[in-house]
């Protein structure tokens, strides 16, 4: 009986670390399917200037390699659903993942299946190759000229940001987040919330406007920020270990149905990524808030909101700006 491998990613600038990982992918078994987001997931996983090849092209590009069998095109942001038809034998990652943060994983371990992550070839990636083309081309990223005095610059900065965010496509996710919020408290359903040090008090400043009130009198609606129990942070932390701060606390909140909004801005914080997991094996629907880089949170969530800066403060700013749209659209739908 042939064994079949299964991994997944953008595919987008194929280079000689995308080869070297679908090589080694195809020796684990007898038939390799690989499967890419769409044009829309990677848009919502890598901003709006991603993919450079659309995905019809990057389908064709991996079904030249010998290597690859067959290719599939997925358009949510995490291939779940595609690995539980496909069953594969084996499951794939690069080795920039870890076993417990790869989607998929849990399940085709309960089918009798491996999971394998592959070492990365050192010094590829499609963002470093992006950037080698750019400077290449002369297309050097534009830096603002603060020539202007200090609270200028800041207030030029942000507005840049809202000038990024201002289209119909993030309106239309942010309209969609909102969306999946209002069915988990229609549901009766709550939500949690979790992030670090700025994005911790996102996290409460959001949960009180659910739990008091936003800006009209309304019955109180369940939210948790589970960075806010000074005992249950700090026994966890000593107990256990940091890193599971959070995912404990989802563990013991959690119930299927409830909505987790994890907040990074990195997309990388390793205590948010492991709430997220265990929030996903418990049921729970996930929404991502990060930055430009938080690939790895938004390719975990059901839905993400990236905000298109790498600067921490203007990520922050524009987070608990997300949160506010939530909070008012709840408010309306409840006078409906």
């Amino acid at each position: 009986m042939k064994k079949t491998v299964f991994t997944n990613g953008c595919f987008d600038l194929l280079h000689t670390g995308h080869i070297a990982l679908l090589r080694a992918a195809r020796a684990e078994g007898d038939r390799l399917i690989v499967a890419i987001n769409s044009d829309e997931s990677v848009k919502k996983i890598k901003g709006n200037d991603r993919p450079f090849q659309n995905q019809f092209d990057r389908k064709t590009v991996l079904e030249s390699l010998k290597f690859v069998d067959e290719v599939y095109i997925f358009d949510e942001l995490t291939p779940e659903k595609l690995i539980k038809e496909i069953k594969p034998d084996v499951l794939v990652k690069g080795g920039d993942w870890k076993e417990n943060e790869i989607i998929g994983s849990e399940f085709v371990k309960a089918c009798g299946g491996t999971v394998i992550t592959i070492p990365l070839v050192d010094g590829f990636s499609t963002t470093n190759l992006a950037t080698k083309i750019n400077n290449f081309n002369g297309n050097h990223e534009q830096k603002t000229d603060y020539s202007e005095d200090f609270f200028r610059k800041s207030l030029t900065r942000h507005r840049q940001v809202f000038e990024q965010i201002e289209n119909e496509e993030f309106l239309s996710n942010l309209k969609q987040i909102c969306d999946l919020v209002w069915k988990v408290i229609s549901n009766g359903n709550k939500i949690l919330l979790c992030g670090n040090g700025g994005s911790a008090s996102d996290a409460q400043h959001i949960a009180t406007e659910f739990v008091g009130r936003y800006e009209k009198e309304r019955k109180a609606l369940p939210a948790i920020a589970l960075n806010t129990d000074t005992s249950a942070l700090t026994a966890i932390s000593n107990d256990y270990d940091f890193s599971r701060v959070f995912s404990r606390q989802v563990e013991a909140l959690a119930v299927q149905g409830d909505v987790l909004i994890a907040i990074s801005t990195s997309g990388n914080s390793q205590n948010v990524i492991n709430a997220v997991m265990t929030a996903r094996k418990k049921g729970c629907l996930v929404i991502g808030l990060t930055g430009a880089k938080g690939k790895k949170l938004a390719s975990l969530s059901d839905k993400c909101i990236m905000i298109p800066t790498e600067n921490t403060a203007n990520i922050q700013e524009f987070h608990i700006l997300v949160g506010h749209i939530i909070c008012a659209y709840v408010d309306k739908q409840l006078e409906v």
